[in-house]
């Protein structure tokens, strides 16, 4: 009935971050190769966004269990895909880190920034922002610098 807020923090340790990919793997391979350490929830292979047909070579793989996420990285971090062996395809596998691709806004997400440029922060702004053409005062806001 109620959600488990250990879940929240154990899930964000499940998802493995798999870059080194073979042009033509897909999805069902990676299924195939990564199932035997435990049950994956998800599979995302980003494609380009101006070719659909093509993956940019990295994907997520969510793992039901995070033990099981960490074995699949012990396994195949600096190892070769089963079928793409000999090829010098070697994957480099790590915990995801969520909050990189979380929308902005979210909870927890403050500071951080990971989800938008370092020029999009408030911060940044204030600090390295030059006001527009003719707004130079009214952009002001009292914080102890003066225009000239």
């Amino acid at each position: 009935m109620d959600a488990q807020p250990s879940g929240a923090g154990s899930s964000k340790k499940s998802t493995v971050y798999v870059a080194g990919l073979a042009p033509e793997v897909n999805e069902q391979q990676l299924l195939e190769a990564f199932v035997t350490f435990g049950d994956i929830l998800e599979i995302s292979l980003p494609h380009e966004a101006n070719e659909p047909n093509k993956h940019r070579g990295f994907a997520f793989l969510t793992f039901s269990n995070p033990a099981d996420a960490q074995e699949a990285i012990d396994n195949f971090d600096l190892n070769e895909l089963p079928g793409y062996q000999g090829r010098g395809r070697f994957l480099k596998c790590s915990l995801a880190q969520p909050d990189r691709f979380q929308k902005a806004g979210g909870e927890g997400g403050a500071g951080k920034g990971y989800d938008r440029a370092v020029w999009e922060s408030e911060e940044w702004l204030q600090k390295n922002a030059k006001p527009a053409e003719g707004q130079a005062a009214a952009g002001a806001d009292g914080d102890g610098e003066e225009a000239a």
